[in-house]
């Protein structure tokens, strides 16, 4: 009897220890040629802070806890918590995960609230005295120096709390799971910033509380190398059979350093850092609250579209001072025009490891010497907002912060936000997570990450689907259901084409339709990148669809959309612009014996910036500084061919 028990624990104990790791294979396979599935597209938010963040708790979110912040996202008005105003998400999500930084976790309430493991401490006394006299930035510096440095004082980084506050964030979010309507996932930041360099992941799982229960988040505390994060993971996954999804964010903020060509230690990237790096991070936020990451002037200076939401700030240091991203060296190199630019945006330009287009540019060429590919990544949007609110419509925008949720914050220079010193029209309404999956529930939405079968939006609900394969038609893009012909004829968002047929080029089937509830769409753009025979990256934009019967030119060229907004009102027609577009393109520059990948990227017709809002209502003019209006986008994960 005893060695039959003994047989039973060995197999159970077998099966949790590779089934996570059947599960990371099965699930990390992209999308196959004829493989059929009937999805739809799910929005939601994988990137919200709530009180149980200190920053966001020192920055005036003192009551939007977790609860509220799945209410807001579930379409019930809740009660903002800097102005108190009654507020209301106009559509709802379909998933959220509740993201606050496991970095002093649920810590500043606790001490705010008396509890004796912090109050009673001499930093904790220190604490409540600064802010007895309103010094809740100068504690917020000082957390923030603590994070940077990695040296929390050991009464602030209490494991009995920590394992308290990820008690009460796994229950909110098993509470308010509701699958089929509404998806929760428990989740968590892990805030790594060395010297002021972001490399911030927000980490989620595929099951719920009973496997979140057997650990505690791992923090920047625990390493600040995003190889001992993955490590970590690899373990944890073995030992209690979760399986976790890793998503870089804010890379625009990374000096360079979150698609790097050389690992934490300096040592050259190598297949099984790639390897890993890939199975544990296969998504990447590309568009946030702080600014977009798709692309940057500098490094594509031949997109007329790459200028948008670019945010002109890093994250602080321990000291308080900020670290210039260039130097008189650096910038002794730029064009005149990119000197201008740069003059422009003084505090920062760009660096290939921070943004998306270029590092997978750069993953194509680390393949080439390696033999595999650390940055073959899907794109998704997020908000990273602060205010328990996922807020991501222009105009109903709630502020990164609790502080820059009204018009005067937003919009006084003097309400400065340290750090870093920026305020609320620095910011940007973004972003959203979309995802095609058979279901709304943990599992089909997490399989869909894992497959990167998503895309990106800057805060609106455009309905993007793209396949890729060898032989669509150009009747295929007026199809009843598209998505019947491209699982097919051909592979989705997030897959592989490999071993061109002879004598044939990869064609994309692509349809976007607008959102319901906003503007009408401009154009449709597949962004090509590829490495040549020395090595050398190269990107290319095709105008592939645009509305008003617009054509491309023979240079590839479209006529702008125009632009219907009354900057008087903050409104805009629906005259311009075509509520659907769908193409089927051929690449007309195919090499089959060279990698590449393809992307969509949609623009909508110009409508008001956030800004423009708050100006009007203030009835001041809108700063000069800030654009008045923007063209919304989406953003698709890539299809990758390989020869």
């Amino acid at each position: 009897m005893l060695e039959s028990r003994r047989r039973e624990m060995m197999k159970k104990d077998f099966t949790l220890r590779i089934l996570p790791l059947f599960l990371a294979v099965a699930l990390a396979i992209p999308a196959q040629a004829g493989e059929m599935r009937k999805t739809e597209v799910f929005f939601g938010d994988t990137h919200l802070h709530t009180s149980y963040s200190p920053d966001a708790y020192l920055m005036q979110n003192r009551t939007a806890d977790p609860d509220t912040a799945y209410r807001y996202a579930k379409g019930l008005p809740v009660v903002h918590p800097y102005h108190r105003a009654k507020i209301q998400i106009k559509t709802p999500l379909d998933f959220l995960v509740v993201a606050d930084h496991g970095e002093f976790m649920g810590v500043i309430p606790k001490l705010l609230q008396g509890d004796p493991l912090f109050a009673d401490t001499d930093i904790g006394k220190r604490y409540l005295k600064m802010f007895k006299e309103g010094k809740e930035t100068e504690v917020f510096g000082e957390l923030i120096g603590f994070v940077n440095t990695l040296k929390p004082p050991p009464s602030l980084n209490s494991e009995k709390v920590n394992r308290s506050v990820w008690t009460e964030i796994m229950d909110a979010a098993e509470r308010h799971y509701d699958p089929g309507k509404f998806t929760t996932f428990l989740g968590w930041e892990w805030s790594s910033t060395p010297a002021g360099a972001n490399l911030h992941r927000v980490i989620f799982i595929r099951e719920g509380k009973a496997n979140g229960a057997k650990f505690l988040p791992y923090t920047s505390f625990n390493s600040p190398k995003p190889e001992e994060l993955w490590k970590w993971l690899d373990a944890t996954s073995k030992d209690t059979g979760t399986n976790f999804v890793a998503i870089p964010h804010n890379q625009n903020i990374s000096k360079g350093f979150m698609f790097p060509i050389a690992d934490s230690d300096g040592k050259p990237i190598t297949k099984a850092y790639a390897e890993s790096r890939m199975r544990w991070e296969p998504i990447v936020e590309t568009t946030q609250i702080k600014g977009d990451s798709e692309t940057h002037p500098i490094l594509s200076p031949t997109d007329e579209f790459a200028d948008f939401e670019t945010y002109d700030h890093y994250i602080e240091v321990g000291e308080g001072k900020s670290i210039p991203l260039f130097d008189d060296a650096f910038l002794g190199k730029l064009s005149d025009k990119d000197r201008k630019y740069v003059a422009k945006h003084k505090d920062r330009t760009a660096k290939v490891g921070d943004y998306s287009r270029a590092a997978l540019m750069r993953g194509l060429a680390i393949k080439a010497r390696i033999g595999a590919n650390p940055y073959k990544f899907g794109m998704i949007g997020s908000t990273d907002s602060h205010t328990g609110m996922s807020s991501s419509e222009e105009d109903n925008f709630w502020g990164k912060m609790g502080l820059d949720s009204t018009p005067e914050n937003t919009l006084d220079p003097k309400k400065l936000l340290v750090p870093p010193k920026t305020y609320g029209a620095d910011m940007g309404a973004a972003g959203l997570a979309a995802v095609w999956a058979e279901k709304n529930n943990r599992e089909s939405i997490f399989d869909a990450f894992r497959r990167k079968e998503t895309y990106a939006t800057t805060g609106t609900r455009i309905r993007l689907r793209l396949f890729g394969g060898w032989d669509f038609a150009p009747a295929d893009a007026q199809a009843k259901s598209p998505a019947d012909i491209g699982y097919k004829k051909g592979v989705p968002m997030g897959g592989d084409l490999s071993k061109a047929p002879k004598g044939k080029a990869p064609t994309f089937l692509i349809r976007a339709v607008k959102d319901p509830n906003h503007a009408n769409l401009d154009r449709i753009q597949i962004i090509k990148g590829w490495v040549d025979k020395d090595g050398k990256p190269h990107e290319k934009i095709f105008n592939v669809a645009a509305s008003d019967g617009r054509k491309v030119g023979k240079r590839g060229k479209v006529k702008p959309v125009g632009n219907t907004v009354d900057l008087k009102t903050a409104t805009w027609t629906d005259s311009i612009g075509d509520a659907q577009l769908a193409a089927v393109w051929k690449d007309p520059e195919f090499d089959p014996g060279r990698d590449a990948f393809y992307y969509v990227r949609v623009l909508q017709i110009p409508t008001p910036r956030h800004t423009l809002y708050d100006a009007v209502a203030l009835n001041k003019p809108h700063p000069k500084q800030y654009p008045a209006t923007i063209q919304e986008r989406a953003y698709s994960s890539p299809i990758w061919y390989t020869p």
